[in-house]
């Protein structure tokens, strides 16, 4: 029988852009725990340089649509793709609204940048780092490792975590939330933390979690080459976006930098095979 130590309404395990702004959405009323391995910061989102993509307006739509199906194959889900830009201009107002201050021109109107597999310039971007507001009703525990969670047939129960103390804790909640899906720390090279090893997809198997697209891993075409053990730094797609090309050993250019990620991470594979 396993013994309650804690009562939240929500646990959220990750603190990405995801884990954030979920926590973010909750009622004030409702007492939200957000847990993340190492700190804060030192996840994903956080090294994500490039931004977020936004819509221009109705007439956009619909190349915006093409752009994202066609960057990931046409094997999308049609339905998550129009939820994510019809929903993209309301979130940012929102952000906005709660003091995120994305990059501005000289009149006041956000700036906008390029990445790859976009036809036009979609991406927002913040000045230097992302902000997120402190509230009453959100704790935060870094250095803290999930070690399983605990649910029936009918819904997830809670979650049993380790803090930075050793100590194992059986936290109750009303709702769990797994916004902690990164798996790049399984890597010799990569650009992600090393302690970003997928530990919840694990869980989630385990348990008999529907889960969606595991062979689906998205490979970032540029980082800086280094010969020393660790992360990689990564050098932004953005980069690319205002007009960065990409060289082989003879100085030549020997491939479109903007198409889809997976497509210029072949053409580099390839070009450093015969290079």
């Amino acid at each position: 029988m396993m013994r309650f130590y804690e009562y939240y309404d929500v646990v959220i395990v990750g603190t990405g852009a995801a884990g954030l702004y979920c926590a973010l959405n909750f009622p004030k009323r409702y007492k939200v725990l957000l847990l993340t391995k190492q700190k804060a910061d030192e996840c994903d989102s956080f090294l994500a340089q490039g931004g977020i993509c936004m819509q221009h307006g109705e007439a956009d739509y619909r190349s915006f649509f093409e752009d994202t199906m066609r960057a990931g194959h046409y094997e999308n889900d049609a339905a998550t793709v129009d939820l994510m830009i019809r929903s993209s201009n309301s979130i940012i107002r929102d952000l906005v609204r709660r003091g995120v201050r994305f990059s501005r021109d000289e009149n006041g109107a956000l700036r906008f940048t390029r990445e790859g597999a976009l036809s036009r310039a979609r991406i927002l971007f913040h000045e230097d780092i992302t902000e997120a507001l402190r509230c009453e009703n959100i704790e935060l525990r870094e250095n803290t490792v999930m070690l399983d969670f605990f649910a029936d047939a009918a819904a997830c129960g809670g979650v049993v975590a380790m803090g930075p103390d050793g100590a194992v804790r059986a936290i109750s909640a009303g709702a769990v939330v797994l916004a902690c899906g990164g798996i790049g720390g399984l890597y010799k090279n990569s650009t992600n933390y090393p302690h970003i090893t997928g530990d919840a997809i694990a869980m989630a198997l385990r348990h008999g979690v529907a889960c969606r697209h595991l062979d689906y891993i998205q490979i970032h075409p540029t980082t800086l080459f280094s010969r020393k053990k660790g992360r990689r730094f990564l050098i932004s797609e953005s980069v690319r976006g205002e007009g960065a090309l990409l060289l082989d050993k003879n100085g030549n250019r020997f491939t479109n930098e903007l198409q889809p990620r997976d497509v210029v991470s072949a053409a580099i594979r390839a070009q450093m095979e015969k290079d």
